[in-house]
């Protein structure tokens, strides 16, 4: 696909309603009619970690493929892994439309869909009757009206536990009431324990890494880490996104309820990432999210410790093109620092990151 035929078909899209667009995107996936644009596979963005080979090192975060319906069409752009979900156990709606706005001056989006998703039989359905192109995380959550959210969370791993090549336990959508009650020491270790527990009696140890907020306070990231520590998590991911509306461009949307994602959430989330680097040590991974939509974006999270990126919202705005360009960025970037691997570029501005403060 041309930079211009991607320009224009994005254009076409975004004079509709941001979920309509959303739906016709992976209608269009399904079809074939978006060609895959892979890059050429550079060893040097190659990453090895919680027991899995990643071909490159950036990801499709949750929330694009909602019911797993276009993981191996993702990977043929170029995505080293994909995430699907997030999936509770039961279909649910999640919350009234509208509840996609987009702020195009920022290049951002708020959501507050509230795990809108088919549920887990859908998903396997669909998951287990393709074939398996690159690696598959699936995003786990609690469905909205659960009378025990951490039991949803053990029933994820046991459903996916055959298909899946990695887990996300999701606690930090701020479109479920209370979900991000589970991120607090107390309620973290029960629902850790619980769901370790699930994953150690399957005959496959599956990976499981636990997504968080950015809007944590210093003592809520030392609690987290604390925990992550202690039950010898596979991993974390630091961002969802963002209650925060500071530093907006002029535009009534940003008024709306739900979750900020985008460019104005890079800052804020690659700070609690640096801030996490430091509190886990060196050895635990860590995938950073928020405001990527560059290679440059992508590499300065992993100067800020990132082993893993993942994106979603440059997505919406760069096209499918987007997943190549950046790995071509990458390679490029990899010549002109003269780097034998991109992970050398890990946490040369971690401390920098982590003395700053999480905005307000």
């Amino acid at each position: 696909m041309s930079n211009f035929l991607e320009s224009l078909a994005r254009n076409a899209l975004f004079t509709l309603d941001p979920e309509t667009a959303h739906g016709l995107s992976i209608t269009a996936l399904k079809s074939g009619i978006v060609p895959g644009c892979r890059a050429d596979r550079d060893p040097r963005l190659s990453v090895t970690l919680a027991g899995l080979s990643f071909a490159n090192p950036l990801g499709m975060a949750a929330g694009y493929d909602k019911n797993a319906e276009v993981g191996p069409e993702l990977a043929r752009l170029g995505f080293g892994f994909v995430e699907v979900g997030t999936i509770t156990p039961k279909p649910q709606d999640g919350n009234p439309k509208p509840r996609i706005f987009r702020l195009t001056r920022d290049r951002a989006v708020i959501n507050r869909l509230g795990f809108n998703n088919q549920g887990h039989a859908a998903a396997l359905a669909r998951i287990t009757a393709r074939p398996r192109t690159g690696l598959l995380g699936v995003n786990i959550g609690a469905n909205k009206d659960s009378t025990d959210r951490t039991q949803d969370y053990v029933e994820g791993i046991a459903t996916f536990a055959e298909v899946a090549d990695y887990f996300t336990v999701n606690i930090s959508s701020p479109n479920t009431p209370g979900l991000r009650n589970l991120q607090t020491r107390a309620a973290l270790g029960e629902l850790l324990t619980r769901v370790l527990a699930e994953r150690d009696r399957k005959a496959r140890r599956v990976p499981v890494f636990l997504k968080i907020a950015p809007d944590l306070s210093e003592s809520d990231l030392d609690d987290i880490a604390a925990e992550c520590l202690a039950q010898k998590l596979d991993g974390l991911i630091v961002s969802n996104t963002t209650l925060s509306r500071s530093g907006l461009a002029a535009d009534p949307k940003q008024n709306e309820a739900g979750g900020l994602s985008g460019r104005p959430l890079f800052e804020r989330s690659i700070i609690v990432l640096a801030k996490m680097r430091q509190r886990l040590g060196s050895s635990m991974p860590l995938i950073g999210v928020g405001g990527i939509d560059s290679a440059e974006t992508a590499a300065e999270k992993i100067r800020a410790g990132a082993d893993l990126i993942q994106l979603y919202t440059g997505f919406i705005y760069g096209g499918p093109m987007l997943p190549a360009r950046i790995l071509r960025d990458l390679s490029r970037l990899c010549d002109r620092e003269n780097l034998a691997h991109l992970s050398d570029l890990r946490d040369r501005r971690t401390a920098h990151y982590a003395g700053l403060p999480i905005p307000d």
